[in-house]
């Protein structure tokens, strides 16, 4: 059994030195706060569990969280299922230029002389 990477005789190695380190005195005191911390994180998980579930409705439980899981995505297998498939169609613009409203630059009208003025209000 491994949790985190951390199997069993880790776990006991790691017991052993808390209970050295410690000492016997302070360990049940230490003991007592991790289980204490412990509960207060799973029952703010439930909460926000409760919540979600609350605030979403029904749709809570028909959303599938495995897919939404993100050690599933693999970026090699992402990039490569990109560069498998087909891209997407250019818009011809010169079309959808000529169909839009919008005035042009050669539209503008020309100074022949001078520099060019701006509208000191406008800036």
């Amino acid at each position: 059994m491994s949790l985190a990477g951390i199997t069993l005789d880790k776990l006991l190695i790691i017991a052993i030195l808390a209970a050295v380190l410690i000492g016997p005195e302070r360990l049940p005191a230490l003991a007592e706060r991790l289980g204490s911390l412990v509960r207060g994180l799973r029952d703010l998980a439930g909460g926000a569990k409760a919540r979600m579930r609350e605030e979403m409705g029904p749709e809570f439980d028909e959303v599938d969280w495995k897919k939404l899981d993100p050690r599933q995505y693999d970026p090699r297998r992402i990039v490569a299922d990109a560069l498998r498939d087909e891209p997407a169609p250019t818009p011809d613009f010169a079309s959808a230029a000529a169909g839009s409203a919008v005035a042009t630059v050669s539209a503008l009208p020309r100074r022949d002389e001078g520099p060019m003025r701006f509208d000191d209000e406008a800036t």
